[in-house]
């Protein structure tokens, strides 16, 4: 890395395992893309808790000739994970992002697949976006804007639903979605 690694901790203690596990997935990154310029790294803990127990936040910043990838991770709405699971998830994004953006670089851009079925089960309309949850029981998020025809105020919790799976800013999120059985041209 041309710049020095940045690490730092916001409304928490220092933790030396925590900084010492970042050291090492940074130097993973380093392998897997040669060309970091540099990589900064928050971990907090949100000042207001709005429930029992500790919440964390990390956010990895990596700079790459011409681009700035960012992960944000935090806790997710269904679990109550450790700070090291976190960790160990942003880089697990970052890491995807690197090797994504190789890809494109490379030429190597996948072709479309075809759309994959699944069932809403979380809708926030005043948040526009939702959950669903895809054949093989992951939960994958998807924003107003990636489904098909304005029909995001028409969905509702169970209803089956086509996507195209994409890897976001913070991960594997649906795009492309549709009503099952709906087709692709509008009327």
């Amino acid at each position: 890395m041309q710049v020095p690694l940045e690490i730092s901790f916001h409304n928490l203690d220092t933790s030396e395992a925590v900084e010492s596990k970042i050291r090492e997935r940074v130097a993973k990154l380093e392998r897997l893309h040669d060309r970091i310029i540099s990589c900064r790294v928050a971990v907090e803990s949100p000042h207001r808790q709005h429930r029992n127990g500790k919440e964390f936040r990390v956010r990895i910043d990596l700079s790459v000739p011409g681009h700035e990838l960012v992960v944000n991770r935090g806790p997710h709405h269904t679990e109550d994970p450790t700070l090291n699971q976190i960790v160990n998830d942003a880089f697990d994004a970052a890491e995807r992002q690197l090797k994504s953006k190789k890809a494109r670089q490379r030429g190597d851009v996948k072709p479309h697949d075809a759309p994959l079925t699944g069932t809403v089960t979380d809708l926030r309309p005043e948040q526009d976006y939702g959950f669903l949850d895809s054949a093989e029981g992951r939960q994958l998020y998807f924003h107003r804007n990636a489904v098909l025809n304005a029909d995001f105020d028409d969905l509702a919790v169970g209803e089956k639903v086509q996507y195209v799976e994409t890897v976001g800013v913070t991960g594997p999120q649906a795009s492309t979605v549709r009503r099952a059985g709906s087709g692709s041209s509008a009327e």
